[in-house]
């Protein structure tokens, strides 16, 4: 049983770290604003981390259109 939760754990971390560096890496980036998977690891942020990842995009991005997620209610203008 110890060792079915010591994978089950593992498994979870492993998820956790892969799906964090992949979110970062999309905030950190200097191609494009635009990358589905990040969009949606964005947008799946939890309130204060989502909007520190916006700002992060929105100094890099600011003058293109946001993407979801960063857009106010109007999409053309930057939260």
């Amino acid at each position: 049983m110890k060792k079915l939760v010591r994978l089950l754990l593992t498994i979870a971390l492993a998820f956790v770290v892969f799906t964090g560096f992949r979110w970062y890496r999309y905030i950190t980036n200097t191609d494009s604003p635009y990358d589905e998977i990040g969009i949606t690891l964005n947008n799946a942020m939890p309130g204060p981390i989502n909007a520190w990842g916006c700002a992060k995009l929105k100094t890099t991005f600011g003058t293109s259109l946001p993407p979801y997620g960063c857009a106010d209610e109007n999409a053309t203008q930057w939260k």
